[in-house]
């Protein structure tokens, strides 16, 4: 599976929603980067991914986006091939 990582904030909805539907698509190991402990991390995240709001979604190589994103992304069935995990 590809790993997975995950700009986030503790008290951030979207956050709590886009980990819960990875676990669901069978997810086990999320790498949290908490921007809200670490500036330099949100200053990184802001130069990786040319945006300020969290979360902001990698797997693997590919940046997915945010919450939204990644819905949409199962939506049209393209979250299972992007894990790995086939069809």
């Amino acid at each position: 599976m590809a790993p997975v990582q995950m700009y986030t904030t503790q008290v951030c909805p979207y956050c709590q929603r886009a980990k819960a539907l990875l676990k669901q698509r069978g997810v086990q190991v999320i790498e949290e980067i908490r921007i809200d402990l670490d500036p330099a991390a949100r200053e990184a995240m802001m130069a990786r991914t040319g945006r300020r709001t969290v979360p902001q979604i990698y797997i693997g190589d590919t940046h997915v986006g945010g919450c939204d994103d990644l819905i949409a992304l199962d939506q049209r069935g393209g979250l299972l091939p992007l894990l790995g995990q086939g069809a």
